[in-house]
């Protein structure tokens, strides 16, 4: 059966029963329908998080369609569940995109999913919406600015870098002129459209702590200089405020529930090749203000979303996790070890023993921020004993935990062994969770701690554009801020070619950009691609709806 038959075959509970066992009385939820609801952040209890156990899901370098980290994270929080343990799933909100694009949705899939799967992966409470909304009403006051000749703050537009969004895959509106038609239309320049979930809007909502700190980093968004060189923010714009009010529901989580009738908090969905890859700082909280253990994910392999997530997200807010699930499939090891696309479902020992060196490495990353790994095999019908028993002498060769998670076919109850060693984990936990470098570092040697200790770099290199983006950053006074490393997912370096664990290899930093508001910066390695296009047959084709308005071909 496909995703949306097992979906519906479930009958779903209302939205205020969800509440009632994530332990919020009915009437603290505004309800979107009868299963989608908004929990107020006021519910958060600071000191209820200290003492949750943290789970993060990632994964090994992915093939190009994904490893099924967030079916496993949902696999594991009902295994959890199953185990006697208050387990929540706390997942990023899906892109529209990816969902008519290649990918599909991100709502797991068999009976580990979380539902209603149709709205989730569509328009679900309209955050995205907002989101796109804030962002383009800055680009509007920026555009209006500039031609105004009463308001003007002198800006020049050469150095204007924000553009405008959109939550679709359109590579058309890459690279687009504003401003045509003439006096009373705007001032003629070139700028361009990035996917919605590119925006350092969306970076800010997922990394704000409340209102008040939302509207804060609003105002800190840099937006360019004023042709004497004065550099010019949102808040210059007085923009913060409207942008803030067009947010003040999308900051709130969204509560669902998983297939077993789990809650699940969905919330935020940034990019993790150029943002922190992860759900909201406030999903997070509330999460771990209600449950033992909460389960999250970070985009991509470990190298990206996890240190990401470990570097900035955890260091922001204050979080300690206290595990980490390296979903490991085999097609992805015998891809790395050499083998072809079309190839991945035959058995190939020898390929997947070329490609464990992959997994070695991203084992290596994660016990250097001094947290337990135990690796989770995603099963899928193609992968064969004698696979999956190398997998498990590898881990026995490296004294590392293994499990055999099949929460696709079985949902919870296929991912007890998994919950068990987690379980474990928690439970023998001594060690404290250890960040990979000091925030005040200079940032040059932020870059060349994630470069030479996670990807494994020989050393880096600096375009002049990016030595000339460092004098700026020091000028700003913004050396103090985290680095967001964007590479491509596909390598453990910037050349998405060299796949395996590539040594002896040199990061290129080409030019480094300022997410002041969001709080931190972006390194960019390689060709990083903010608006995708679509496939030449793309995954919309297959979606379609009845007279009933029951929807098909969502995945």
């Amino acid at each position: 059966m496909t995703d949306i038959e097992i979906a519906r075959k479930v009958t779903l509970r209302p939205i205020e029963r969800i509440a009632e066992k994530l332990g919020l009385p009915t009437d603290a939820i505004e309800p979107y329908g009868r299963y989608k609801a908004k929990i107020p952040l006021k519910y958060i209890d600071t000191s209820k998080v200290k003492r949750s156990n943290l789970i993060l899901v990632s994964a090994i370098s992915p093939t190009p369609a994904g490893e099924g980290k967030t079916t496993m994270s949902i696999g594991l929080t009902e295994g959890l569940n199953r185990l006697g343990k208050k387990a929540t799933v706390v997942l990023r909100e899906p892109s529209l995109g990816p969902v008519f694009g290649i990918k599909g949705g991100a709502t797991g899939g068999g009976y580990s999913q979380v539902l209603p799967m149709e709205d989730i992966n569509l328009h679900f409470t309209g955050d995205f919406a907002a989101i796109e909304k804030a962002h383009n009403l800055l680009s509007a006051l920026i555009d209006n600015n500039i031609q105004s000749k009463t308001t003007s703050l002198n800006l020049d537009p050469r150095t204007i870098s924000w553009k405008r969004v959109i939550d679709m895959n359109d590579r058309s509106l890459r690279q687009v002129i504003v401003g045509l038609g003439g006096t009373g239309s705007g001032i003629p320049r070139e700028t361009g459209f990035d996917i919605t979930a590119a925006s350092e809007i969306m970076a800010i909502l997922c990394l704000a702590e409340n209102l008040p700190d939302l509207k804060k980093r609003l105002g800190n968004i840099f937006v360019g200089y004023t042709f004497d060189k004065t550099p010019v923010y949102a808040r210059d714009l007085k923009a913060e405020g409207a942008m803030t009010a067009l947010l003040k529901d999308a900051i709130q989580p969204n509560l669902v529930q998983t297939i077993e009738g789990n809650p699940a908090i969905i919330h935020g969905g940034p990019f993790a090749n150029i943002a922190q890859g992860t759900n909201s700082v406030i999903a997070t909280r509330m999460g771990m203000t209600f449950s033992e253990y909460t389960v999250t994910e970070a985009g991509f392999g470990f190298d990206l979303g996890a240190e990401k997530f470990f570097d900035i997200k955890c260091q922001s807010a204050g979080l300690s996790p206290k595990a980490v699930v390296l979903t490991t499939t085999i097609r992805a090891l015998k891809y790395h070890g050499g083998a072809i696309l079309d190839a991945l479902t035959t058995e190939n020992l020898e390929a997947l023993e070329k490609g464990i060196p992959n997994l070695e490495k991203h084992l290596e990353n994660i016990k250097q921020f001094n947290v337990k790994p135990v690796i989770a095999i995603n099963r899928f019908v193609s992968d064969t004993d004698a696979e999956i028993d190398l997998i498990r002498e590898t881990a026995k060769r490296l004294d590392v935990r293994v499990a055999l998670a099949e929460g696709w076919a079985k949902g919870g109850a296929g991912t007890l062994e998994l919950a068990k060693e987690v379980v474990e984990i928690v439970e023998a936990a001594t060690e404290d969770f250890t960040p990979m470098y000091d925030w005040e570092l200079p940032v040059k040697d932020k870059i060349k701690t994630i470069a030479t200790k996670i990807y494994g770099a020989e050393h880096v290199d600096y375009t002049s554009q990016a030595l000339r983006d460092l004098k700026t950053i020091q000028n700003l006074g913004l050396e103090g801020l985290p680095v967001c490393i964007a590479k491509t997912q596909k390598s453990l370096s910037d050349n998405p070619k060299l796949l395996g664990r590539p040594k002896n290899f040199i990061i290129t930093v080409r030019n480094i950009e300022i997410a002041a508001g969001a709080g931190f910066l972006i390194p960019i390695t390689g060709n990083i691609m903010r608006m995708p296009g679509l496939p030449a047959k793309p995954a919309s084709e297959n979606i379609d709806i009845d007279d009933q308005g029951n929807i098909t071909g969502l995945f």
